[in-house]
């Protein structure tokens, strides 16, 4: 390669040898030469789409070769392609995404080209929403550090989700996470700040600045232009800004940092200029929007070049070499080409792999077990039973963990050890004492944004953690929507299972709570039930509520579980404590009254309200109703409906949420679809009416459905 003539594995700069600054150039054009190549075949319409790394090299290998592949973890952003090649990844590896290969290892042909995954070199799964990883990698680095501190809990144990998670950590592991300076103006970015310095978390950001957010110059992003400035005050991080089309000064600036953090000092930020010499991707056209001067003196700066000048000038490569070098790499790009053209393709019997769990589901029979009662026969309340639940799951399992919004005991738990304070456990009580039995590093509370909840349990289930997160009222829930429906939803299925994130999200829900409001009275369990990879349960008792809760906690699919607030101390639905591995499947309905003229389907708060009406129908009319409670949303149990139909040939769907576009609709509509020929009236639907809920009572008692609604259907319904 005609390297002069010197001790190539002598340090020469920033302790890099001349073997390894070849190689540091030999990766930067390699990427460049994979983006050159998708870009062809995306002219070819051989490829769907193209976003390049251009520009980005320099900064990128020097994060790979100053981190450990495999041990420590990455949440990189798609123009990461030079990092992940530095880690280990391989050209053929990254066509075969670009094709959409059923041998694409980070997808499995279901992601665009550039969304980079590898199960063996701990990059995790990214998607397209921009700065939602943040959230993730406060969560790994959290995650990292649970392990560490409670070693025990990474042993795998048969029988739930952990017998299928392999936990791997080191004590002084780093989490990567990159993102370009427009993701900087989203809010998930500044809340994963504010953890990483609280926490003092070894988390290393790389801020890939080329100066444009698509079409959208960084002073319309960032006030000052400069994003450093802004962020320097956060306590306890390393800051650093440089020149990132500057190998050298990339690689100092990248060592440095991580080894502030895995020195346990805290996190870092590298904030690298860099350059963008082709458009954001082959959908965009840059010359609409940069002059001709500014893309001239954009090229100026090309890292690649720049690195080929400083290699001849310290006589490390001279041109022969280096042309021999790039021969060599366009020679490996063409051959992966090749391989990755004639790759097989998907097949679509694949579709529904991973949507959820292979190994372990919710529905599984093994979670059908009896009730155990024991001497103490005291009837508790849902909310007691919620809370014995995770009382018993915490101390069978190590790796749950409790954290949101006020639902620890007391932060400043001094006063709370010493037995000066009872604590709080959450708006409700339902996590009460937990902080006190288990610890502070078991229970905690959060900061007050349910994006950074709900994203950083993701990062600690991705890890094997099993994180039972609160949102304080379904009402708020909304911040995390996109943590919720772009990354916990899909992170099995989008990774074609080489990750996944099985956590729970507690989440109190629903009206008739006399002055609730419109922000305290919320249900739309339609729009999770509308999104697949997520497992969707509302009980409506203590008994329903403590077995569908165990069983969501040692599932292996993410479960959102909907806790009425209005039932939480009712005196309906109490029970004796079933014992500590009382559980129930998802996707079986309980039959709360039988009956054989007319099927009621519902859930929740309106299954009390069912049972009255039905109850006045019997005295009444001399109607027998039956009542069915699904208690699981997503999955149902069809199976049930079906026969319940069968048998009465008239039904009623009722639900608390507004009647249009409700859950309701989706079972009506199967139905009449499926069961029309055994209905001998009309499928009918009760909801509450297509308005918020107000606060007056007088209101919301005609807002929300009610008994009587409820009985005037059955009324209706049973003359046909």
């Amino acid at each position: 390669m005609n390297v002069a003539e010197q001790n190539i594995e002598a340090p020469v700069a920033a302790g890099l040898s001349a073997a390894k600054l070849v190689e540091f150039y030999r990766l930067m054009y390699l990427s460049r030469r994979t983006d050159d190549r998708e870009i062809m075949l995306k002219r070819q319409q051989k490829i769907f789409f193209q976003v390049s790394c251009a520009g980005h090299e320099a900064l990128l290998v020097a994060a790979g070769m100053a981190m450990k592949p495999g041990y420590d973890w990455f949440f990189p952003y798609y123009r990461d392609r030079a990092l992940c090649l530095a880690l280990g990844n391989t050209v053929e590896e990254q066509l075969l995404q670009s094709v959409g290969a059923a041998d694409d290892t980070a997808s499995g042909g279901r992601q665009m080209p550039s969304h980079w995954a590898s199960k063996k070199l701990n990059i995790v799964s990214a998607s397209s929403s921009t700065a939602t990883q943040c959230l993730h990698a406060i969560g790994c680095a959290e995650a990292g550090r649970y392990f560490t501190h409670h070693p025990k809990s990474a042993a795998k144990v048969a029988g739930d989700y952990r017998e299928f998670k392999d936990v791997r950590f080191h004590g002084d592991e780093v989490v990567y996470v990159s993102i370009g300076e427009g993701s900087t103006s989203q809010g998930e970015f500044w809340e994963s700040l504010n953890t990483a310095s609280n926490s003092m978390l070894p988390v290393v950001y790389v801020i890939e600045d080329n100066g444009y957010a698509i079409s959208t110059p960084v002073e319309a992003n960032t006030p000052g232009g400069n994003i450093s400035r802004l962020i320097a005050n956060f306590p306890n991080f390393h800051f650093a800004e440089v020149d990132g089309t500057d190998a050298i000064a990339s690689y100092e600036a990248m060592v440095e940092a991580v080894a502030y953090c895995r020195a346990g000092l805290g996190p870092a930020v590298v904030h690298g200029h860099v350059t963008r010499p082709y458009s954001h991707s082959l959908s965009d056209d840059e010359k609409l929007y940069r002059s001709k001067e500014e893309l001239e003196a954009d090229s100026l700066r090309d890292p690649i070049l720049r690195m080929e000048m400083w290699l001849i000038r310290q006589g490390i490569l001279d041109a022969a070499g280096i042309n021999e070098l790039q021969r060599k790499v366009d020679e490996e790009v063409q051959r992966a080409s090749d391989r990755a053209l004639e790759a097989v393709l998907p097949k679509p019997d694949s579709i529904l792999r991973h949507v959820y769990s292979e190994d372990l589901k919710p529905t599984d029979a093994r979670f059908s077990t009896p009730v155990e009662f024991t001497a103490d026969q005291n009837e508790r309340t849902m909310l007691d039973l919620i809370n014995n639940c995770l009382r018993d799951e915490m101390a069978r399992d190590e790796r749950v963990v409790v954290f949101g919004e006020d639902v620890a005991d007391a932060t400043r738990d001094k006063a709370l050890r010493a037995g000066k304070i009872k604590g709080k456990g959450g708006v409700f009580k339902v996590t009460h004492g937990l902080q006190k039995e288990f610890g502070s590093d078991r229970v905690w509370n959060s900061p007050l944004a349910e994006a950074n909840i709900v994203g950083r349990a993701i990062g600690m289930a991705v890890r094997g953690m099993k994180p039972v997160v609160e949102i304080q009222f379904f009402d708020y829930i909304w911040p995390a929507m996109h943590q919720m429906r772009n990354e916990l939803a899909l992170m099995r299925w989008r990774s074609n299972g080489a990750f996944d994130c099985p956590l729970v999200m507690r989440v109190p829900t629903g009206g008739y709570l006399t002055g609730g409001s419109i922000y305290h009275s919320q249900s739309g369990e339609s729009i999770f039930t509308h999104t697949p990879g997520v497992r969707i349960v509302m009980p409506s008792n203590a008994l329903d509520a403590i077995g569908l809760l165990r069983t969501a906690i040692r599932c292996d699919d993410p479960v959102i579980f909907l806790e009425h607030k209005r039932l939480y101390r009712e005196t309906f639905g109490r029970s004796a404590y079933p014992g500590p591995n009382y559980s129930i499947p998802f996707g079986k309905a309980r039959i709360v009254k039988p009956g054989k003229d007319l099927t009621v389907i519902t859930y929740g708060a309106v299954v009390p309200r069912a049972l009255q009406a039905a109850q006045r129908m019997e005295r009444e009319h001399g109607k027998d109703i039956e009542v069915i409670d699904l208690r699981s949303l997503a999955p149902y149990d069809w199976e049930a409906i079906a026969e319940s139909v069968r048998k009465t040939s008239k039904v009623i769907v009722a639900h608390e949420d507004m009647l249009s576009w409700g859950y309701g609709a989706e079972i009506a509509a199967r139905i009449g679809d499926e069961l029309f020929h055994d209905l001998d009236g009309p499928v009918r639907r009760v909801g509450a009416m297509d308005t918020f809920v107000a606060y007056q009572p007088l209101l919301e008692d005609v807002i929300l459905p009610q008994a009587e609604h409820l009985f005037q259907a059955m009324v209706e319904l049973a003359a046909f």
